[in-house]
């Protein structure tokens, strides 16, 4: 294929940092929601706390997910910056939707929805890496499954364990071992969200000959992106904060150290693994976790189940704006 003009491709990694900035504004909730909410940090102390470990995430984690974002979605010989434009455009529009609307939707998802749609509207199905994508639509139910349980059995052990403690000695030990709940979060947050982006720019870089050799991301890109998700999260997404932290149970500090607990480690191992999970799905399965382990009705189903169906519509809803605006690039 031939090359686009230099500005142009400038432009374009403007729009995926652009969705990076996004991404870290609309899951900025997922980071701060818990210790905002048990009143452990003020919510600008508390964006700032969160953006610092989304940046830094890089430090502590390979690239395994962007590489499956890279070339595991759909085949990456038929990427072109048309497919790129498209895949970005279906994920900024959808998080611009559900943000406004204060759902806390997948931006990850929304991004390899996009992709799959402006993949497939250039190449058809046969362009879609199915292995890839049923790994990745698999921990759409798995990981908000894992961070349920998870938080659900540390709830459990926190319990026994300070059996013998005041509610007032067992607050105070909570809201200091939140502040390292929520830094394991955020660094979690940062490592897998904010290396599809990665994936994004390499591969279109790959695209344009400007990489060569095996996958990887070059140190420029990383920094970016880690930089723009930062970014993004400092500024916060307050209606989601709203949701996540008081809508779906209300959350002790104990009871938050155990949800942010569960979901960091259900993303690290996802990012170990290299599979492009949702931070919202997580972190929200591990508070439903802490919300029943009190008792069933402590949990706000209605608004679970809203957000349950926000998931179920973001690949599908991603994809079609991303083959919309992939055949509108077609026009020029």
């Amino acid at each position: 294929m031939d090359p686009i003009a230099l500005p142009l491709l400038i432009a374009l990694i403007g729009v995926a940092l652009l969705f990076d900035f996004l991404n870290g504004l609309h899951d900025a909730a997922n980071s701060i929601a818990t210790i905002v909410s048990t009143r452990v940090l003020k919510p600008q102390y508390a964006v700032a706390w969160a953006a610092f470990f989304n940046f830094i995430a890089f430090l502590f984690f390979g690239l395994h997910v962007a590489e499956t974002v890279g070339k595991g979605i759909v085949d990456a010989s038929i990427i072109d910056p048309q497919v790129i434009f498209g895949a970005l455009m279906g994920a900024i529009a959808w998080n611009l939707i559900t943000w406004g609307l204060g759902i806390p939707s997948s931006s990850s998802h929304a991004l390899i929805g996009g992709l799959l749609g402006a993949g497939t509207a250039k190449a058809g199905l046969g362009a879609v890496v199915w292995s890839g994508v049923f790994k990745t639509s698999a921990a759409i139910v798995i990981s908000p499954a894992v961070g349920l349980f998870l938080a659900l059995m540390l709830v459990l052990l926190i319990s026994w364990i300070f059996r013998r403690f005041t509610p007032q000695g067992a607050d105070s030990v909570f809201r200091k071992l939140q502040l390292v709940s929520a830094s394991l979060y955020s660094l979690g947050h940062g490592g897998n969200d904010a290396q599809k982006t990665m994936g994004i720019i390499a591969v279109l870089l790959y695209s344009q000959g400007m990489l060569t050799g095996g996958f990887h991301v070059p140190l420029w890109v990383v920094l970016s992106c880690q930089a723009a998700m930062g970014l993004g999260t400092l500024l916060g997404g307050w209606k989601i904060v709203h949701t996540m932290g008081s809508k779906i149970t209300r959350l002790t500090p104990a009871q938050g150290f155990c949800a942010e607990t569960g979901g960091a480690i259900t993303l690290f191992m996802a990012t170990h693994l290299g599979i492009p999970v949702s931070t919202t799905h997580t972190i929200t399965g591990a508070i439903v976790g802490v919300g029943a382990s009190r008792r069933l009705s402590a949990v706000r189903w209605n608004v679970a189940s809203s957000i349950i169906v926000a998931w179920v519509v973001t690949l599908p809803a991603s994809a079609a704006i991303g083959a919309l605006f992939y055949w509108m690039t077609r026009f020029f």
